[in-house]
């Protein structure tokens, strides 16, 4: 798929910021970015805007971009809009997801068990986002991709990654998805997405010490 290069840009501070490797509150420095990416200034400064919008990042003129920081009194309504609209891209892309996206949606899966079984709660990060993103786009629903990217930017995945054993639970709700996609089968997928949403969240909150 054709994108500009401040959607380049954007994708991978996106990405970075909810992989975490971009920090809460971490401010992201233009002149760095461009010069990791091979780009000039004027792409980055454009999806930093975008992000902006989209409630990744804070931006002002005096302080410039900063990682946005969570909001816990938010969430339950993110969550409950999650559901709502990931679902709808699920079951849309689930016709138009051809043999090419499975594979890669399989392999994604293979690398989600083998970061679970060493522990590494970020690269699951990562690769959850990369799931997710690609079942997404492909229901070709490019408003409804854009509020969601929206709500999660306000979600807290990083501290949610962090519950005990949250990455493994993770791991066997993916591999449900999967299941029901591979099959074709709606409602098993649109039940294993929304207990793969909603089960998150609740570990969280039940663990949750401000």
């Amino acid at each position: 798929m054709h994108r500009t290069k401040e959607e380049w840009v954007a994708d991978y501070l996106r990405e970075g910021i909810i992989s975490g490797r971009l920090p809460r509150g971490s401010k992201l420095k233009q002149a760095e970015i461009a010069a990791t990416l091979g780009t000039s200034i004027t792409p980055v400064r454009e999806a930093i805007k975008l992000l902006d919008a989209e409630g990744f990042v804070h931006a002002s003129s005096h302080k410039g971009a900063v990682v946005a920081e969570f909001d816990i009194n938010s969430t339950e309504e993110i969550v409950d809009l999650r559901v709502t609209l990931e679902c709808k891209l699920a079951l849309k892309a689930l016709g138009k997801l051809e043999q090419s996206h499975i594979d890669e949606l399989v392999s994604l899966q293979k690398d989600i068990e083998a970061a679970t079984e060493r522990g590494d709660r970020d690269a699951v990060r990562l690769i959850n986002y990369r799931f997710h993103e690609l079942i997404y786009m492909a229901a070709d629903l490019p408003l409804t991709l854009r509020f969601v990217r929206t709500l999660w930017a306000r979600y807290p995945f990083d501290l949610i990654n962090k519950v005990e054993n949250r990455i493994d639970r993770a791991s066997d709700e993916h591999r449900e998805m999967l299941s029901a996609i591979i099959s074709r089968d709606e409602a098993a997928m649109i039940a294993a997405l929304r207990t793969h949403i909603r089960a998150g969240w609740e570990e969280f909150k039940s663990s949750y010490a401000p």
